[in-house]
């Protein structure tokens, strides 16, 4: 017959104050972070800590305090897009980056479904986290609404109409960069400019149509605009289709982003069509699809892993009992290259 060998005893507060001679209460406030114990009691607690082998019991510490020290990162995509879109995983590689400098665990939360959202809700109103991160919401969305009911910490990657006015949010201008972008194309001489604009209920795709109408003015043409739902490969090369059998004489695309204009770049080579020299097109983002176009695409660079790190420390601000500004602003630039 075998025994089991004896658990070891798992060092506690008390141990660790008898190494170090110090109090309970002063081993406690080091342990929470509190700003009340001596550079000579932190020393001795460190090394009291690393003799005895004490871990902290984060379970109960965050009962206490009644925080998880979790982070929400709700995506409102489809799965497929969510693979598909590089600057998602760089806004989550950005955003996990900060919480992770700031000891915060990020919870990933995808909405695809109705169901989806429900059961987001019921995990927030459950409060397993602390507060939230929201990549892609669109105009009245119903996760913004159970933020907004449960007073939540949270900030927004964009600003969509209909936000809870007490979340923060760090954005670029969609605005300013799609009209800068199409203006480059225009001067390289195109006459017949059409866009793919995608995600039209989102702040993103609305804005950077607004751009694309500001920059050509007079020489706007509604039928040369192709809506698409998602930001996607797939939408891209159905959009370019369409847009095609409209205006074959079209020379000119800006797409809403870049996995939209490789998306274009199939269809037109498909078609028959010499990029640059037949149809020039631009995209926005930078992102990997831009490097796995023939030819290499000109585009916006837009700070993805910027924003994702902007919105985890805004968010961390207001779970600091910060005041963090309403607004945070990244700066864009044109990536000129072979596509136009």
């Amino acid at each position: 017959m075998t025994t089991r060998p004896a658990r070891s005893k798992r060092a506690t507060v008390h141990d660790v104050a008898l190494e170090a001679g110090v109090s309970r209460g002063t081993v406690s406030r080091y342990v929470n972070g509190e700003r009340y114990v001596s550079a000579a009691a932190r020393e001795a607690i460190e090394a009291a800590i690393a003799k005895v082998g004490y871990v902290p019991n984060t379970a109960a510490r965050n009962l206490v305090m009644q925080r998880t020290q979790a982070v929400g990162f709700i995506v409102h995509e489809p799965h497929s897009l969510f693979v598909e879109d590089p600057n998602i995983g760089e806004i989550l590689l950005g955003a996990n980056a900060r919480l992770s400098e700031a000891d915060h665990q990020m919870a990933v939360l995808i909405v695809d479904t109705e169901r989806d959202t429900d059961r987001v809700a019921r995990y927030l109103s459950g409060g397993l986290v602390d507060g939230v991160i929201i990549v892609s919401a669109r105009a009245d969305d119903p996760v913004t609404r159970v933020v907004e009911r449960l007073q939540m910490p949270a900030a927004y990657v964009g600003h969509p109409p209909g936000a809870a006015a007490t979340a923060s949010f760090v954005v670029i201008d969609n605005v300013g960069a799609a009209r800068s972008i199409t203006d480059r194309l225009a001067a390289t001489g195109r006459r017949r400019i059409g866009m793919i604009a995608a995600a039209l209920d989102r702040d993103s795709g609305a804005d950077r149509l607004a751009g694309f109408r500001a920059a050509l003015g007079d020489r706007f043409d509604e039928t040369l605009v192709e809506a698409v739902p998602l930001y996607s490969y797939s939408a891209g090369r159905d959009g370019m289709r369409r847009l095609l059998e409209r205006a074959p004489d079209l020379d000119g695309v800006f797409a809403a982003s870049d996995a939209v204009a490789a998306g274009a770049i199939e269809s037109l080579k498909e078609a028959g069509r010499r990029v640059p020299e037949d149809v020039g097109v631009v995209g926005f983002d930078d992102s990997a699809w831009a490097r796995r176009t023939t030819p290499s695409l000109s585009t916006v660079r837009q700070p993805a892993a910027g924003l994702g790190a902007g919105a985890a420390e805004l968010v961390l601000a207001r779970l600091h009992g910060e005041d963090p500004p309403a607004e945070r602003r990244l700066d864009c630039e044109i990536v000129w290259r072979d596509s136009a």
